[in-house]
């Protein structure tokens, strides 16, 4: 993937959006953390806000970055360009298309905010 080819990175949350989800999810960080579903909420949101690191990379990111809900996504993309995918994942988008950027196995597994940081950074270059 050609940095210059992709016009912003799409996070999409293993979330659905609304108050309602939204308590549900912080009720479940807090009773059951390991059993939570969405590992890019874990790395970039605590509990009840985002994380500091995090807040300051995306800020000064030259890259435009957008952040969905999974049901957000599926509204605004889906259709238009018959994208499937597991969540949470990170995608690119270029003028024609969307690509995965970090797909949901390797989120997975990345532990931190640090080391997300670092993943979006060597990916960009």
């Amino acid at each position: 993937m050609q940095k210059q080819a992709i016009k912003k990175l799409i996070f999409i949350y293993n979330a659905n959006s609304g108050k309602k989800n939204a308590l549900v999810d912080i009720a479940h960080k807090i009773i059951s953390p390991n059993t939570y579903a969405c590992s890019l909420c874990d790395i970039t949101f605590g509990v009840f806000k985002e994380n500091k690191d995090w807040k300051k990379f995306r800020k000064a990111s030259k890259i435009s970055m957008e952040f969905l809900h999974k049901d957000e996504f599926t509204k605004a993309f889906a259709s238009k360009f018959s994208f499937r995918t597991s969540y949470p994942v990170v995608l690119a988008e270029t003028a024609y298309n969307l690509e995965f950027f970090i797909a949901t196995d390797e989120l997975n597994t990345i532990e931190n905010v640090a080391d997300l940081m670092r993943l979006v950074e060597e990916r960009l270059d």
